[in-house]
This record gives structure tokens, C-alpha cells and sequence, in this order.
């Protein structure tokens, strides 16, 4: 037997059921009301609330509080009849489609120019306010404001008291590093933003996509798998599903948002000499989304612009001119970007590429060669000639300053690397072998030079498939063949022969003369 209780409210209702259904209820008055009966309803009611034959049957109820009905176990719909009921009754209730909230960093976006604009309308205001006055209202505004200074002030430390404690309130830890950070925006937020996000990116690079059958992709797809399955102790990474997608596109770039979805270029990937490099970049990328970097770097903007608004409130105020404060505004902007954003910024980068070498270091890639990665970046760009800002004006730190940092790292990283139990590695440096290349090269240009050859060619270093013999894409194909074998699923507490022992480990560089112009070639060791 099974009581269903029913809610009513103060006013009449009318309770619709099925005809065939009303046979096997019994109607309990715990409410004190009585039911009703249906001849005692108004004919107008009655008129337009009849039953059909088809159609449930209605009883108007009374004003009762609660109405149980009893069921009968033995009652039961007929599957044929259930569509019917279900039909009956979707003429009468009707539910709202789920609407999904904004995430608050995309809110916060599309609010943040609102604010910039409130703040110059109230300065301009204030100001125009202020000219408008007479010159005895002035005087005794300014001698209001100097009698109440010291209540001013007091208000204003509150203020600043009560901001410090909503700061202190969103002090979080970083997974990996442990270091204290201020989240404004939670991770749940930014996944959400990170979803949003992610489809735009698939809308956007829709037809530049590279099939999965495609080698690159492959290629891209195992060493993104092997750093998960051997960084899972990690909560942020296990507790992720990490998705490949190589995009056409000449940009030196790459990037995983927070939700695991990995972009990888393949201009990034003619820039790579070997699985090792690549197995850095990615272990940086997604350092990027396993410490929360986006959600760091909001929320310190996020503060900084909400205190910025009253600065830029005093600009628009005291400025003479709407054309000085526009200027006022544009110095205002660029010492917020100089002395906060892209400050931290690089400290961010800084720590993606420390804890993505202990990722590749983990799943058992040669560490040594994510110093060579940037040396051979600072060396593209100067045979590229391309401008080579102060480091202070950019979002990154410049690729001597990269690589002279790994460079500190290797050994730590060298140590937990062995600690994971991998093979060992060859005593060939790579870091060495590409300085003796660099200076080979650069000897070979400079005797070129003393020969009297009409111009100097200049040294080449490999960074396209057309000048990689056996370097990307072509040799990452070859190297990373047999990197994922079935042995990979065991844990770290015993040997784990691949990535070392089943790819070309730091492979050497040789110097060979090809019609007279010198070339890096890649070998195997």
C-alpha cells in the first residue's frame, strides 16, 4: 500500500487525474476539508474543465492543507496505456527548459569595460560638478573636507581593512608547488569558462584540424598520454580527461586550457628536434592548466582593475581637459600592464616551465633537452631577425633567460628522474653537443666569410621538415613507434622501459656540408 500526500494551497485548485486512475484511490481528509463533489461545482467551472472520454477526469478540491491518496498494490498501469497517461497528462504540466548560468569569469568579462566606463562617466561628472560651483561653495567644500580629514581617513582605512580581509578570505594553495596565491574565480568557474571556451576553439580551427590518423597527431596524442599516465598521482591530472587536437597552422605555438583540451600547432612541432623537446613543451602547456594559471592571472587582474577604477575616477576628476585625462587614462593602463600584469605573468611562465620539466622528468624524458629547445629558439630568431624586445615589456621571459633557468632546474630534475626508476641516460649531453654544433657552424661561416664568397651565409639551424633529414616530423614518427607499449601501465615503483630505452635518446648532432652550405643533421645514437 503506498500514501501519496498531495500540498495544497489556500485557494481552490483543480486536481486532474486520469478517469481510469481515480477507481483506485481513496481519498484521505487528514486536512479536515471535505472533497467536493462534482455536481457542486459551479456549471460555468464545469464548462470548461469537463471530462472527456478520452480525457482525465477533474475534481475541483477544497482548500485543504493535505490530501493523501491511497494506492492499491495490486493497481497497476498497463504499458500500453503508460504513453497514453504520460500524454494526458503533458496537456496540463508544463516544466521550463534548464537554463545554465554564466560562468562568473566570462560575467566579469563582459562587465569589465562597463566598469572603466562607469568610472570616466563619474569622474567627468564629479568634475564638471566641481566647475560648475561658485567660488565661495569651493572654499567651504575644501574647508568641510580639511575639518572631517581624520574621519575621512578612518573611513578609508576601514575600507582598506574590510578589502584586505575579503583578499585573505580567497588565499589558496598550489597543487604542485605549495606556493599561496590569490583565487578570486574558483576552479569549478573556470572549467566551465574552459568548456565555453574549448568549443569556440573547435568552431574556430574546424577545418585546420589534422585527422588523428595523421602521424602528427599520433605522435602528439601518445606523448600527451604517457605524461598523464605517468604524472596520475598528480589529482589535478588524473581527475582530467586530456584531449588531442593538432591544428595546420605555420604558428609556433601550443596551449591546454584548464578542461584538458590540448591545441597543439604544427608550427611548433617543425621547431622541435626530437620527442624529448616536445615532451617538455607539453609538460609546460599543461603545467599551465594543472597549476590553474588563467584562474591565478584573472583574479589578480580582477583586483587590480577594481582598485585601478578608483584611480581612473581621480584622473577623469582632476584633470582640466577630457584630452589630458585620456592621456592620464593611457599611462594609468601601462604601469598597471608594467608593474602587475606582465610581472606576474613571466613569474607564471617561469613556474609552468619548472614544473613541466619535473612532468617530462617523471615520464622519463631526457630533462637535458629543454635548454637546447631554447637556445635553438634564441638562435632561430636572430637568423630570422626578428625584434628582440627587453624582456620587462613582455608577457615572457626572453629564450636566454628560459634556457639559463632549466639549466638550474636539470640537476633536481635529474635527480627525479631517477627517482622514477627509468633508464638510464647516455653520457652524451645534448647541451653540449649543440654548442659544439653552434660553434662549428659559426667557424664554417666566418672562413666562407675570409674566402671572399659573395655574402655570408648565414649558419641554419634545423626548424623545417624540409630541413630535418630525419627530424620532425618524420623522425618523431620513427622514434615514437614503439614509445607506448603495454608496459607503460604499471607504476613507477618498477623499471619502465620506454620513452629512453625505445626513442633516440639526445640524439647527436653532426655537422655535414651539403653544396657548400653548412646543415645540422639529426643522427641516431
Amino acid at each position: 500500500m503506498v500514501l501519496l500526500c498531495v500540498h495544497l494551497f489556500r485557494s481552490s485548485r483543480l486536481c486532474s487525474l486520469p478517469a481510469h486512475l481515480t477507481r483506485n484511490f481513496q481519498v484521505c481528509k487528514q486536512s479536515g476539508h471535505p472533497l467536493k463533489e462534482p455536481h457542486s461545482v459551479s456549471s460555468k467551472i464545469t464548462s470548461h474543465f469537463r471530462a472527456t472520454p478520452t480525457g482525465p477526469a477533474l475534481l475541483p478540491c477544497s482548500n485543504g492543507r493535505t490530501v493523501c491518496f491511497q494506492i492499491s498494490p495490486k493497481t497497476s498501469l498497463p504499458l500500453q496505456r503508460s504513453g497514453a497517461v504520460l500524454t494526458q497528462f503533458g496537456h496540463h504540466f508544463h516544466t521550463s527548459a534548464p537554463v545554465r548560468a554564466l560562468p562568473a569569469p566570462l560575467i566579469w568579462l563582459v562587465l569589465k569595460p562597463l566598469q572603466k566606463l562607469l568610472a570616466i562617466i563619474l569622474g567627468r561628472s564629479i568634475r564638471k560638478w566641481w566647475v560648475a560651483l561658485p567660488a565661495n561653495r569651493r572654499q567651504l567644500m575644501r574647508q568641510w573636507v580639511w575639518q572631517r580629514r581624520w574621519h575621512l581617513a578612518a573611513g578609508a582605512g576601514v575600507a582598506m581593512v574590510i578589502v584586505a580581509l575579503l583578499l585573505l578570505t580567497h588565499l589558496d594553495e598550489s597543487p604542485v608547488t605549495g606556493r599561496t596565491r590569490l583565487l578570486v574565480f574558483s576552479r569549478e568557474n573556470y572549467m566551465k569558462l574552459a568548456t565555453l571556451t574549448s568549443e569556440a576553439y573547435m568552431e574556430e580551427f574546424a577545418e585546420m584540424l589534422v585527422p588523428v590518423t595523421d602521424p602528427r597527431h599520433q605522435v602528439v596524442e601518445r606523448l600527451v598520454q604517457h605524461l598523464a599516465l605517468r604524472n596520475k598521482d598528480i589529482p589535478e591530472v588524473s581527475d582530467v580527461t586530456w584531449n588531442v587536437h593538432v591544428v595546420q597552422s605555420p604558428n609556433v605555438n601550443a596551449f591546454v586550457l584548464p578542461n584538458g583540451e590540448v591545441f597543439m600547432f604544427t608550427g611548433m612541432l617543425d621547431v622541435t628536434a626530437d620527442v624529448h623537446q616536445l615532451s617538455i613543451i607539453l609538460g609546460h602547456e599543461m603545467a599551465h592548466a594543472i597549476l590553474g594559471h588563467s584562474a591565478e592571472q584573472a583574479s589578480l587582474s580582477h583586483v587590480v582593475d577594481l582598485l585601478s577604477l578608483i584611480l581612473l575616477t581621480a584622473i577623469w576628476a582632476l584633470c582640466p581637459r577630457d584630452s589630458l585625462a585620456l592621456l592620464g587614462q593611457w599611462v594609468q593602463d601601462k604601469l598597471s600592464q608594467l608593474m602587475f600584469s606582465r610581472p606576474f605573468s613571466r613569474k607564471l611562465e617561469a613556474e609552468a616551465d619548472q614544473v613541466g620539466l619535473q612532468l617530462a622528468a617523471k615520464a622519463c624524458a631526457d630533462v637535458r633537452a629543454g635548454p637546447v629547445f631554447w637556445q635553438q629558439m634564441e638562435i632561430r630568431d636572430q637568423l630570422r631577425e626578428e625584434p628582440n624586445f627587453p624582456e620587462w615589456l613582455s608577457t615572457h621571459p626572453s629564450h636566454r633567460n628560459r634556457y639559463i633557468q632549466l639549466d638550474r632546474h636539470i640537476p633536481q630534475a635529474l635527480e627525479l628522474r631517477e627517482s622514477c626508476v627509468c633508464p638510464a641516460l647516455p653520457a652524451t649531453d645534448p647541451r653540449s653537443i649543440f654548442s659544439k654544433s653552434v660553434r662549428v657552424l659559426l667557424e664554417n661561416a666566418m672562413d666562407q666569410g675570409r674566402g671572399g664568397q659573395e655574402g655570408v651565409h648565414k649558419p641554419h639551424l634545423p626548424h623545417s621538415t624540409a630541413s630535418l633529414p630525419n627530424g620532425l616530423p618524420a623522425g618523431l614518427f620513427a622514434q615514437t613507434a614503439l614509445s607506448l607499449s603495454p608496459n607503460v601501465e604499471q607504476e613507477s615503483k618498477g623499471p619502465v622501459p620506454l620513452v629512453d630505452s625505445e626513442l633516440t635518446v639526445a640524439a647527436p648532432i653532426t655537422v655535414s656540408e651539403q653544396e657548400g652550405s653548412p646543415h645540422m643533421v639529426q643522427s641516431s645514437s
